[in-house]
């Protein structure tokens, strides 16, 4: 009787493996990937700009002598619904204390709340 030779059962079943191997490898790749960009496009879609502009109107309320503390609440109703007409943002400005101001800021992808304190030096 003549030995069966195992040699291609193992050459099979290593290329088997490696070809595994090469895809589980290849999908860690991918996903990281992934996740880098999703990361970079999160941080793109962060409205700086839109935060910087509500403190300095923050500030320029808090500020300015021309504008009486009577009529804050009106300028800061018109600022929120200009910006619930032009860019669908949901903007707050309150003022619980005459120093702070606590802002709310919500675009649909970005909530973002902040409390600022103006001193007078």
């Amino acid at each position: 009787m003549e030995k069966l030779n195992d040699n291609a059962q193992w050459m099979i079943l290593l290329a088997l493996i490696i070809s595994f191997g090469i895809f589980f490898l290849a999908f860690l790749i991918n996903q990281s990937m992934l996740v880098g960009q999703s990361t970079a496009e999160s941080v793109l879609e962060f409205p700086k700009t839109d935060i910087q502009n509500i403190r300095s109107i923050a500030r320029e309320l808090e500020w300015s002598p021309s504008i009486p503390p009577a009529d804050r609440g009106a300028c800061i109703n018109d600022i929120v619904q200009l910006a619930i007409e032009r860019k669908n943002e949901i903007i707050l400005l309150d003022q619980p204390n005459p120093p702070k101001w606590h802002i709310h800021y919500n675009n649909g992808i970005t909530s973002y709340d902040e409390e600022i304190v103006y001193w007078d030096f």
